[in-house]
């Protein structure tokens, strides 16, 4: 009897430390790691670049004032259409100035000047005149002695000289005098002629601005009348049918594009549009981001490639979203780009394997920055801890959310 009691005695004392231990052991243990669990699935993934840009006329033409003049109003509205040749505006000769008080006076100072200098080239013309006939009758009179053997042959040829220089001299005299005649309606035209005082009698002269393209107004520079230098511009014009985007790439993206690279156009206000990339600029520029980050940037010019009646609304200058597609796969296998890590100068994983997390090294290929394509080391299904933090450990318990 007593050995029978000391024997349930015994076993009591066990079951009870036994049941302390497991106690101890559940109370003291490390909790299980709470962590967020994805698949790795199989599906369709590409790598892009997504940027703004914009739409741009590909051949655009900046008109300009051929003279310098007074230009008459542009009547044409941006977005008209225009022919090649068709009048676009003109530019008249440049307007006289007003004359003051002085310039006034100096003008009709030089009115009489030129009047009185074209009264001495008259006395002047008449002179001549007179001497241009004398010398004439001379010749003459010695000619006609000279059949009679009365006169000489030397005094006949120096009446001949005499003769031409007077023709000579009276011939300039003319010139002088319509020169002072010339000079005299200049000086009268300074003086009755300006801004104030026009006489509008003549034909103006004007020079035609015609268009050099088929097209349509992009932009006016310069709508109001008024005078306008040589080479100035007026208007811009170009054809609206004709349009490319252009968008500006950082620099580290830039140098993965190349001509022929496909590109998606969304954000614009319709469908989906596809393009092309036709050229890299070879050029980069320094660009401030939203963030005041100095930033280089490349331009990247691409084609519409999609039908015209599916963008026709799309005009110059419009905003567009441009995503330049890079790689693209339809099934691959696949999981967040998050979930990868470096370890021992290789790619791992954590792999959920009956709650417990296991360090699983991973061959990787392509990644767009949300997910990563996986070569090796999984398969389909497979959990894998998304972010994985500096508290989980090969063979740690987890416990999903």
């Amino acid at each position: 009897m007593t050995d029978k009691r000391s024997a349930g005695k015994w076993l009591f004392w066990v079951l009870f430390a036994l049941l302390v231990l497991a106690a101890l052991y559940f109370t003291l243990r490390p909790d299980p790691v709470w962590v967020d669990l994805v698949p790795a699935a199989r599906g369709a993934m590409e790598v892009s670049i997504t940027e703004e840009g914009k739409t741009r006329v590909k051949d655009r033409y900046l008109v300009s004032s051929p003279v310098a003049g007074y230009l008459h109003r542009v009547s044409l509205e941006v977005g008209d259409t225009v022919a090649p040749g068709q009048l676009l505006t003109e530019v008249d000769p440049m307007p006289a100035s007003v004359l003051d008080a002085r310039s006034r006076a100096e003008a009709e100072a030089r009115v009489g000047a030129a009047r009185s200098a074209l009264n001495s080239a008259r006395q002047k013309v008449a002179a001549a005149e007179a001497e241009a006939i004398f010398a004439a009758s001379e010749l003459t009179r010695l000619q006609a002695l000279s059949g009679k053997h009365f006169v000489s042959e030397d005094r006949l040829e120096q009446a001949e000289a005499a003769d031409e220089r007077a023709q000579a001299i009276l011939r300039s005299a003319r010139f002088d005098e319509e020169v002072m005649a010339h000079e005299l309606s200049a000086a009268r035209t300074r003086l009755e002629v300006s801004a104030a005082r026009t006489s509008g009698n003549g034909a103006v002269e004007r020079v035609e601005v015609r268009s050099p393209v088929n097209g349509a107004i992009l932009g006016i520079v310069r709508k109001s009348e008024g005078v306008i230098q040589a080479g100035e511009p007026i208007l811009e014009v170009g054809d609206p049918g004709a349009l490319e985007v252009v968008v500006e790439v950082l620099s580290f993206d830039a140098v993965k594009l190349t001509p022929g690279v496909r590109a998606r156009l969304t954000g614009w206000g319709g469908q989906m549009l596809e393009a092309s990339v036709r050229r890299v600029e070879p050029v980069g520029f320094e660009d401030i981001s939203a963030l005041g980050v100095d930033e280089q940037r490349v331009q990247v010019v691409a084609d519409i490639v999609s039908p015209v009646d599916e963008w026709k609304m799309l005009g110059d200058g419009y905003r567009v979203d441009a995503t330049f597609v890079l790689w693209e796969a339809d099934d691959v296998l696949r999981i967040p780009a998050s979930a990868i890590f470096e370890h021992e100068g290789t790619h791992h994983v954590f792999r959920a394997v009956e709650d417990r997390a296991r360090l699983t090294p991973v061959v990787t290929g392509r990644s767009n920055g949300l997910y990563t394509v996986v070569r090796s080391g999984l398969s389909e299904g497979d959990g894998v801890v998304r972010h994985p933090d500096r508290q989980l450990e090969d063979g740690g318990r987890i416990r999903g959310r």
